[in-house]
């Protein structure tokens, strides 16, 4: 087997306001799109953020009607403190104050229009100084 691309499909009541939401915030940008779909991406982000309206004909029976609750989208970053900061100022509530984990990880989260967790994080070493 050979991975080409990746995506994660998250259903939403509202396509349009969760990909407002990271084009806006996180610099993703539409890649495909149609009434009840957007396919997001980035180019350094290694995978497509794909949303589907709930509810959507195409969607198989037992899944037509889920929401994407309990997900959490984690992106990694570079300077956690500068994007919590950025975040802020473009007045984006901080529904998860930013955390340190004894296993080394820092993160915080926002959340968008449709109750999608974006959880940004940085990676230390435990113990490590």
């Amino acid at each position: 087997m050979s991975i080409t691309a990746s995506a994660v499909s998250l259903n939403v009541d509202d396509v349009a306001a969760s990909s407002a939401f990271l084009t806006g915030h996180f610099g993703f940008h539409e890649e495909m799109a149609a009434d009840g779909f957007a396919s997001l991406t980035r180019a350094d982000a290694g995978i497509n953020v794909v949303y589907l309206r709930r509810g959507l004909a195409s969607l198989p029976d037992d899944q037509r009607d889920d929401h994407a609750d309990g997900v959490i989208l984690a992106f990694t970053v570079d300077d956690l403190e500068a994007e919590l900061a950025r975040l802020t100022a473009e007045g984006v509530t901080i529904t998860m104050p930013l955390r340190e984990e004894p296993w080394g990880e820092r993160a915080f989260q926002v959340t968008d229009p449709n109750g999608v967790i974006v959880q940004l994080v940085d990676w230390n070493a435990a113990g490590s100084d």
